[in-house]
C-alpha cells in the first residue's frame, strides 16, 4: 500500500510546512502479534516530539528536556535516582553490567535471559564479561537458583560472579512479585554482589502487579535498572536507571564508548517525559495486558491450540499444529519460540484493540478447522 504522506508540520521551526517526497509503504489498519516492538508511536509521544522540535538546545544531553527528565524518574523511583537516556535496550544492558563489573568479574541470569540469548552476544563481546546461565523452569532466578553460579569467590580460576540480572517481565511471560525481588536481592547483597534488573517490559509488570515502578525495583533493593521506553510506546529510546549510585563506576564515559550517546538527546528524553510525567505509561501498559488476556480466553476454546504457560502481562504462549502456524505466519507475523514442540508466541502492544484480538483468534479457529 502506498499513498502520499500528508503536508510536513512545522514542529516550532517557523518554516513554512510543505509537501515531503515519502510515501506510506504499508497498511496502518494490519497488526500483527509478533512484538510490542512492531507497534507504531504513540500519538501523545510524537506530540512531545514536535514540541522539542524548533529552534537550538545543547547537543549530548546537555538540553533542558534531559535536565528535566531527571525529576521525572525520580519521582518514580526516589530522589537517588538518575537516568541515563540511550539507543535501545542491548544498549542499556551492556553501559549498566559494564558500569557495575570489572573485567574479571560475572553475570549470574536466567538461562532464558534477553541479555544471553537474544542480544548475539553483546554483553561478553562489547563489555567484556562472563555471563553464567541458570536453566529455570519459568524464566525466573531464586535465591537457590542464583547459588548454582555464585560460588567460587576469590578462586582465580573462575571468573567471579558479581551481579545478579533479573528481567521483568521475563522472557517467558511471566512474572516476579515485589517479594521475590526482594528476596534475590538480599540474598545477592549478603554474598556481597549486585542486581541488575532488565525493566524492558517493566510497564507492564507494574500494570499487571497494580504496584509502582519502585515496588519491585528501589524498594526491593534492585542497584541498577534497564527501563525500557520502546515497548511502551516510544519511537526509540531505553535508560539505564541508577538507583544506588555506590554500585556503578565511570558510565558517563562507557554510555559514550558503547556508542549510545545521542547527540539530539532531547529526542529520546522528551519522549520519556510524556510517557512517565503522567499516567501514558500505566495506560499502554494496560491496555496490552488486557488485549494479551483477551487473546489467551479466546485461543483457549479452539480446539487443537494449547496456551502452556499462565498469561500475567503481554505475552501469550501457544502451541498449535505447525501446518495452522505456517499458514497463520503468511497472514500476520508472529514468531515461533520452540520448534522441537511448536510453541509460538504472541505479543500484544499499546495499540493492541479488541477487534484485533477478535479477526486474530477467528484466523487461529480458521487455519485449525482448514483442510491441510
Amino acid at each position: 500500500m502506498t499513498e502520499a504522506v500528508p503536508a510536513a508540520v512545522t514542529g516550532g521551526t517557523g518554516l513554512p510546512a510543505g509537501p515531503t517526497d515519502a510515501v506510506r509503504r504499508h497498511d496502518p489498519a494490519v497488526k500483527g502479534f509478533a512484538s510490542d516492538n512492531y507497534a507504531g508511536v504513540h500519538p501523545e509521544i510524537l506530540a512531545a516530539i514536535a514540541l522539542a522540535n524548533g529552534g537550538h538546545q545543547s547537543a549530548y544531553g546537555d538540553d533542558v528536556y534531559t535536565e528535566a527528565l531527571q525529576d521525572v524518574f525520580r519521582r518514580h523511583f526516589g530522589p537517588a535516582a538518575e537516568a541515563w537516556p540511550v539507543f535501545n535496550g542491548t544498549g542499556a544492558n551492556v553501559v549498566a553490567l559494564r558500569a557495575m563489573t570489572a573485567h574479571w568479574e560475572a553475570v549470574v541470569c536466567a538461562e532464558s535471559a534477553h541479555i544471553h540469548t537474544d542480544e548475539g552476544g553483546a554483553p561478553e563481546r562489547t563489555a567484556g564479561l562472563k555471563l553464567l546461565p541458570v536453566a529455570t523452569p519459568d524464566g525466573k532466578l531464586t535465591p537457590e537458583l542464583i547459588d548454582r553460579q555464585a560460588w567460587g569467590f576469590g578462586d582465580e580460576h573462575r571468573a567471579q560472579p558479581k551481579v545478579v540480572s533479573i528481567t521483568q517481565t521475563t522472557e517467558l511471560g511471566t512474572l516476579y512479585t515485589p517479594e521475590e525481588i526482594a528476596a534475590i536481592c538480599e540474598h545477592a547483597h549478603g554474598l556481597g554482589m549486585l542486581v541488575h534488573l532488565d525493566g524492558a517490559r517493566a510497564a507492564n509488570a507494574a500494570a499487571a502487579l497494580d504496584v509502582p515502578l519502585r515496588a519491585f525495583t528501589t524498594d526491593a533493593g534492585v542497584d541498577v535498572l534497564s527501563f525500557g521506553g520502546t515497548k511502551a510506546g516510544l519511537m526509540f529510546g531505553e535508560a539505564v536507571v541508577v538507583l544506588n549510585p555506590d554500585t556503578v563506576r565511570g558510565l558517563r564515559y562507557l554510555r559514550k564508548s558503547a556508542m549510545q550517546l545521542a547527540s539530539k538527546m532531547r529526542f529520546v528524553s522528551v519522549q520519556f517525559e510524556a510517557l512517565l510525567a503522567g499516567d501514558l505509561w500505566l495506560r499502554n501498559a494496560r491496555n496490552a495486558n488486557a488485549m494479551a488476556l483477551r487473546l489467551a480466553e479466546a485461543v483457549r476454546g479452539i480446539p487443537g491450540v494449547q496456551v502452556p504457560r499462565p498469561v500475567q502481562a503481554n505475552a501469550v504462549f501457544a502451541i498449535l499444529p505447525r501446518d495452522v502456524t505456517e499458514r497463520l505466519q503468511k497472514r500476520l507475523r508472529f514468531y515461533t519460540w520452540n520448534e522441537a514442540t511448536g510453541e509460538v508466541r504472541w505479543m500484544t502492544a499499546f495499540d493492541t484493540t479488541e477487534a484485533d484480538v477478535d479477526a486474530f483468534a477467528a484466523a487461529v479457529a480458521e487455519e485449525i478447522q482448514s483442510p491441510a
